[in-house]
């Protein structure tokens, strides 16, 4: 019997060596890149990284002290993900960044998740609905290009132009 058990854990040991380590809940990790979601404290999507900075979101959620995990979408530009890399560097928070190719960029894939070692079972997780106080409204939102120039611009633009 001994013999038997041996034989199947040699046959593990090769499947494994073949095929790659099993993992439990595979789809549920590749979204919340790499982790399991009753882990999750707090997810921004790469939609929400494109349209504003939710870097006081991610500070905020260090400081609740509950997740200091932050896993970052390394498959996005340097400049995208680097505000969160030292929002999370500056206050206590331990970053990994996620570059298998299976983690995509698309708007719906995850760009930064909080993270606690054990199940915190926390909701809502997506920093829109989570942290709302942190949401550009439409009135603070930069205006249009035109709007931008200077006075000396404007000046001697409308003069060019009657």
């Amino acid at each position: 019997m001994a013999t038997n058990n041996q034989k199947s854990g040699t046959e593990q040991r090769i499947e494994n060596a073949i095929y790659g380590t099993p993992k439990i809940k595979p789809d549920e990790q590749r979204k919340y890149l790499g982790t399991f979601r009753e882990r999750v404290c707090l997810t921004i999507s790469v939609q929400e990284l494109h349209e504003q900075n939710w870097q006081e979101a991610v500070v905020a959620e260090l400081k609740r002290g509950i997740g200091n995990l932050v896993f970052l979408n390394g498959n996005l530009p340097h400049e995208e993900i680097h505000p969160y890399l030292l929002a999370t560097n500056q206050h206590g928070g331990i970053f990994t960044m996620k570059t298998d190719p299976e983690f995509r960029t698309n708007p719906e894939a995850l760009a930064v998740v909080v993270a606690a070692k054990k199940g915190v079972y926390q909701s809502p997780v997506d920093v829109e609905k989570r942290y709302p106080q942190f949401k550009i409204t439409s009135k603070t939102v930069k205006p249009a290009v035109s709007e931008q120039h200077g006075f000396f611009y404007r000046l001697f633009h409308q003069k060019g132009e009657q």
